[in-house]
């Protein structure tokens, strides 16, 4: 976009006067940040207006990636780099005596996502629209998202996010777009002319109002959509006599149990109405969005059978599985269409993205709880999966363990992941190794019957987010030294290589670090009163807390190394500072836990004198993108330490590689990509492989108590979490004891502990050889490019969707 100072001024000026009638002396920093935001969006609002008319009129195809999460981020920074115009708005804005940086803190953090699934799923977005690809977004606008953590005497407590008080800046209602989701009821299947016509009754209606977020793309001024959908309550005549008469009270009941489908993020399913809220969701948001692309699709006046080549959806991971069942209802129902040419429009028009190894993460409802919910996808999920049986008799001739091992419907429950693949054209696991595992194990009986759909999509991240927001005078670093081909193709980035032994390059790159470190020196002074040294090592671990990503290990290391502190307080390392960013799910109570254990060891160790600061431990409260665009620009050590053959990639360690960290891995994942770009001699690697784990869990041959009687300081750590050193309350630690103890350490944390420790202390040595360590981070810098977002875009774009770009005026 082209803007220059005179104009920005004059555009940014008007729109403050007739948006609040204030000057820029007389307005709030509300008001500035508001005025802001509502002129970009006015800039933005007819490139997207043209992108769509484009779409139309080339009848391009488009696809829409479904997904329940969707972790976006700030957006008015991202904004103002993709238009070009951050340094015009900056320096225009500074003539009025206006800080930027000041109106960027004060747009909130949307809390549509809870880790990687959502952050990939906005990566996604980002790279679609920067390459001109016709796709989009669908999910739920979740008006208090994921729960907002505070930690109280060191315990996990959940709050209310209140991130959407105020209507969200850039979203645009679209009411008239609404569409009408059943629930409950009754269904009969009644013949007529058309064939069998289901008739509904009792149901339950409750609107999907949409509201659209605009996705801009960097350079190529292409801008997608991001739809997400609201629960509200019918349009009706309400009597006022009624509430007047005491029916109020059930009104305010019926209002809110229907806006709670669209109320909170991923609700606590250790009960029963949470279980039924979710599934609520997953088939609200499903069904609204398979509606409104129908709607849209008829427009173009294209023949039904014709839908799949101008429409694909995506599923990300299990949630809008349901998507198999409500395309089939769709074009059963209300195309009128015969089975056989409506499954194979549906087949062709899906695809599906399986995002965990672990079999107890693949959704499953209960029977009865579809049957209550959501009646006419059951019946026809029942008819899916009668006809998928017959299939896999005539293959393998009654085979009753396959028949089990693979039918939709099972033991009384909707297996969601059987159900995806059965109904899409295309399975991908996200990175080589996790996809492997689900061809050789996980889904092995699928691979054998379904070859063809099986195939590996790694993921990726957007360094237009995590470098050049992000860091951007590391950005502006790799940029000079790599060529500016580089802004649009980051394979390109493998040219920084050529710094390697260029000293200014390499001071620049320490300064760099440097001064993203004191910023995290200054959050945390600010935050918690901790104060850190910014030339200690920053060992960093965000993730969700699960115990598969090990955070328990690495607490362990920690209680490790300050034993060893207090038993020689000159012992030689150099100083090291310990971040954790992690949520745990409220009825997660082994990861409740492990907070708990991290914060009380942070207590005793960030206060015990003797140790002489040698090392700090910080919890960073909250963790959520905006923490995480502050702490990954600091991190010096990139903690990926999942069980090998349980992480199916992991997007945290992409992004801290692009930033220059070292990684401390397990063989899982994508560190296992990132292992063969960077090679042995920068990345850290320990503990089992994914073959021998598996090979333990199915000989069922690991012995926890040998690992720990032939251990003394993995006993002193064990009777440490009940002897009162970090907590007064001996019992503090018993859900942590009772994991190892009680479920026999499933995985592997004692096992892998030796190993881990002796990674630590290579850490530590390799950092003490200043040179050798930047010429690390360079090298993984310089190859981080290969898992840019845009990258695994380009491969979905071509191998399973079959779109191509769509370019403006040709």
């Amino acid at each position: 976009m082209k803007l220059n100072k005179n104009q920005f001024k004059e555009d940014y000026i008007k729109r403050l006067t007739l948006t609040f009638a204030q000057t820029p002396t007389e307005a709030s920093l509300e008001h500035k940040y508001l005025a802001l935001g509502k002129l970009v969006r006015d800039y933005i609002t007819e490139m997207w207006a043209d992108t769509n008319n484009t779409y139309v009129k080339k009848q391009s195809k488009q696809i829409y990636y479904f997904s329940m999460e969707f972790l976006i981020g700030r957006l008015l920074n991202s904004y103002l780099l993709n238009l070009n115009i951050r340094n015009t708005v900056q320096d225009g804005l500074k003539d009025l005596g206006i800080d930027l940086e000041e109106l960027l803190a004060v747009e909130p953090d949307p809390a549509l996502g809870n880790g990687g699934l959502g952050r990939l799923a906005a990566c996604f977005m980002d790279s679609l629209a920067s390459l001109g690809l016709p796709g989009h977004g669908c999910g739920i606008r979740f008006k208090h998202g994921l729960f907002n953590q505070k930690i109280v005497n060191g315990y996990q407590k959940e709050l209310l996010n209140n991130w959407l008080k105020e209507d969200f800046l850039w979203e645009i209602k679209k009411p008239e777009k609404s569409v009408v989701i059943k629930f409950g009821g009754n269904v009969v299947l009644t013949k007529t002319h058309h064939g069998l016509e289901p008739v509904y009754s009792g149901c339950e209606e409750i609107v999907a109002v949409p509201y659209d977020i605009p996705i801009l793309g960097s350079s190529r001024e292409t801008v997608n959509t991001l739809r997400l959908f609201s629960a509200e309550l019918p349009d009706e005549e309400i009597d006022l006599g009624g509430l007047q008469k005491g029916d109020y009270q059930k009104y305010i009941d019926k209002k809110y149990a229907v806006e709670a489908i669209s109320q909170v993020l991923y609700p606590d399913d250790s009960s029963f109405q949470g279980k039924l809220l979710r599934l609520k969701q997953e088939y609200f948001f499903v069904s609204a969005g398979l509606q409104t692309i129908l709607k849209k699709y008829r427009k173009l006046k294209e023949p039904i059978h014709r839908f799949s080549d101008f429409i694909g959806i995506h599923i990300n991971d299990t949630h809008p599985a349901i998507a198999v069942g409500e395309l089939m209802r769709l074009l059963l129902d209300e195309e009128k269409l015969d089975w056989d040419t409506a499954w194979d429009i549906t087949v062709k028009t899906l695809a599906y993205t399986n995002h965990t190894i672990l079999s107890e993460a693949m959704e499953k409802w209960p029977y009865d709880m579809f049957r209550k919910t959501i009646p006419r996808i059951l019946m026809i999920i029942e008819e899916i999966d009668r006809r998928f049986c017959e299939e896999i008799n005539k293959k393998y001739n009654n085979d009753i363990y396959k028949i089990n091992s693979m039918k939709i419907i099972y033991n009384g429950e909707i297996r969601m992941a059987n159900l995806a693949i059965v109904g899409s054209h295309s399975v991908n696991g996200v990175a080589k190794i996790h996809t492997e595992i689900l061809k050789s194990r996980e889904l092995k009986d699928f691979y054998l019957f379904y070859p063809e759909k099986f195939n590996n999509k790694t993921n990726g991240i957007t360094h237009r987010r995590w470098l050049k927001n992000a860091n951007p005078e590391l950005y502006k670093l790799v940029i000079e030294n790599s060529g500016n081909e580089c802004i649009e193709d980051t394979n390109k980035f493998i040219n920084f290589l050529k710094c390697t032994n260029d000293e200014d390059v390499l001071q620049k790159l320490d300064k760099i670090k440097l001064n993203n470190k004191e910023k995290v020196v200054r959050f945390v002074k600010r935050n918690y009163n901790i104060d850190i040294n910014p030339f200690s090592i920053f060992d960093v671990q965000i993730k969700r807390l699960h115990a598969y990503k090990r955070q328990l290990l690495n607490v362990f290391h920690i209680m490790y190394l300050y034993n060893q502190l207090k038993e020689n307080p000159e012992l030689d390392i150099v100083p090291r500072t310990f971040f954790f960013g992690a949520k745990a799910a409220p009825s997660y109570y082994l990861a409740k836990n492990i907070i708990k254990l991290i914060t009380s060891v942070a207590e005793v160790v960030n206060n015990d004198a003797s140790i002489r600061n040698k090392i700090k431990v910080v919890f960073l409260e909250n963790y959520g993108v905006s923490i995480a665009e502050l702490i990954i620009p600091a991190g010096d050590v990139s903690e990926q330490i999942s069980t090998a053959s349980k992480e199916a990639s992991g997007t945290g360690n992409m992004k801290l590689m692009m930033n220059g960290a070292i990684t401390l891995a397990t063989l899982d994942g994508a560190n296992v990509e990132i292992y063969d770009e960077v090679g042995d001699d920068n990345i850290v690697i320990f503990g089992l492989t994914s073959q021998e784990v598996m090979e333990l869990e199915k000989n069922r041959s690991y012995n926890y108590k040998e690992f720990l009687d032939s251990n003394p300081d993995l006993q002193k750590i064990i009777h440490q979490l009940k002897d009162g050193t970090f907590s007064s309350n001996h019992d503090e630690f018993n859900d942590i004891l009772n994991h190892i103890f009680g479920e026999g350490d499933p995985y592997f944390v004692l096992k892998d502990f030796p190993a881990y420790i002796d990674a630590q202390f290579k850490i530590n040595t390799l950092y003490e050889n200043r040179k050798g360590w930047l010429q690390m981070c360079l090298a993984n810098i310089a190859h981080s490019g290969k898992f840019s977002s845009d990258n695994s875009i380009k491969n979905y774009a071509e191998d399973i969707w079959h779109i191509k770009e769509v370019k403006k005026g040709e």
